[in-house]
């Protein structure tokens, strides 16, 4: 890593969401609520809502590549948060991009997993994604995602899952965010594991918790999580207070994401409650409302 950056640029490399709630148009919310400037490349047009995806289109690899160069032709970026790429050839193309240019701050967020538990990569792809985590310096799976990326069942309880993020990040040489978002019970934890040229057992290991948060305004919160690290990492070069400071702004963020009512589904979370709060125009609820942390996590 580079030095501390006061206003990181952070460009996110993703597919969109027409609701505003997860993909790109959730990262430049993160970015700015966390204090970057934020960038995008699509990388996949996504018509989908609250209530679920309908369709994808994915321009052509030559256009993505004309927008990567358009952004680092110009632009220094301190930070890159990849979300949805889909296709081996676009993983590919991302791939070649980041060993040229070098960004600081990589985040890889690996869309694997649809909500219905449906894979959403093919073999190729899949293939592709496990050779792009080792040129990041984060990547931050859900527990179905990580069981894929270490070819494994799903962790049933928060050790083990600890375990396959040892294991991943041993594997790859980069840090891992074990999510236990998809847990039961009534914390929802957060670790960063960094098992790079460690024994068995030695991993370095921060751990986060918050209380779970009653709510299913939970949509785009690993998009939103991904690129709020990326940011913070960025603006202060240590990852350990770069996840306290996101998991702080995250729990907040879905505490308040019910005032949104936003969709008839899986509302997005609440990017901007604390600069509303702080301009007076949507002051925090008063005592016995929401809850003021905590986190839903995906």
């Amino acid at each position: 890593m580079t030095g501390p950056r006061e206003i990181p640029r952070v460009l996110s490399i993703a597919g969109t969401d027409p609701t505003g709630g997860a993909g790109i148009q959730a990262d430049l919310k993160s970015i700015a609520a966390n204090g970057g400037y934020g960038m995008a490349v699509v990388t996949a047009l996504v018509a989908q809502n609250t209530r679920g995806v309908r369709s994808v289109h994915i321009p052509p690899v030559s256009f993505l590549v004309e927008q990567l160069d358009a952004v680092s032709d110009d632009v220094t970026i301190d930070a890159v948060k990849i979300g949805m790429l889909g296709q081996a050839d676009l993983i590919e193309t991302v791939a070649a991009w980041l060993a040229r240019v070098r960004p600081s701050v990589i985040v890889l967020d690996p869309v694997m997993i649809a909500t219905s538990g449906d894979r959403l990569l093919d073999a190729s792809a899949e293939a592709a994604l496990r050779a792009l985590v080792p040129l990041v310096h984060l990547v931050t799976p859900n527990l179905p995602e990580l069981a894929v990326l270490v070819n494994e069942p799903e962790a049933a309880d928060w050790a083990a899952a600890l375990e396959q993020g040892e294991r991943l990040s041993r594997a790859c040489g980069t840090r891992v965010l074990v999510k236990g978002g998809h847990l039961a019970g009534p914390a929802c934890p957060d670790a960063l594991v960094d098992a790079a040229g460690t024994e068995p057992g030695r991993a370095r290991i921060v751990q986060v918790s918050a209380p779970r948060i009653n709510t299913v305004n939970t949509h785009g919160t690993g998009c939103s999580m991904s690129s709020a690290l990326a940011t913070l990492a960025a603006r202060h070069r240590d990852w350990p207070r770069a996840l306290t400071e996101t998991k702080a702004w995250l729990s907040d963020s879905v505490a308040s994401a019910d005032r949104l009512e936003v969709g008839g589904g899986h509302g997005p979370i609440n990017h901007f409650h604390a600069l509303w709060a702080a301009a007076g125009t949507h002051p925090e609820p008063p005592p016995g409302g929401l809850s003021p942390s905590g986190s839903a996590g995906p």
